[in-house]
């Protein structure tokens, strides 16, 4: 199991899956849950490297290098820290 924490609230998520509905669980707002709105940026301060990659739609965003859209995101194991 890998561990999400959203401005200091802590959910496990299973390994290989996607973060979507444990940060929606966190708080975190959604709009399209496509990828294409941009309203479900999340910061990431620890724990990138526990993400997949960036998908295209995060990538045409421009989104910062610290950054990641909640609806996109898969976490492959251990613990990703971000804020909302």
């Amino acid at each position: 199991m890998a561990t999400l924490v959203i401005d200091g609230q802590e959910k496990e998520v299973a390994d290989g899956s996607a973060i979507m509905d444990a940060c929606e669980d966190l708080g975190v707002l959604f709009g399209c849950r496509a990828g294409q709105c941009g309203m479900c940026i999340i910061t990431v301060t620890e724990g990138m490297e526990n993400l997949e990659p960036p998908n295209d739609a995060e990538r045409d965003l421009g989104l910062d290098d610290d950054q990641r859209l909640a609806c996109q995101a898969v976490i492959r194991s251990g613990t990703v820290r971000a804020e909302s």
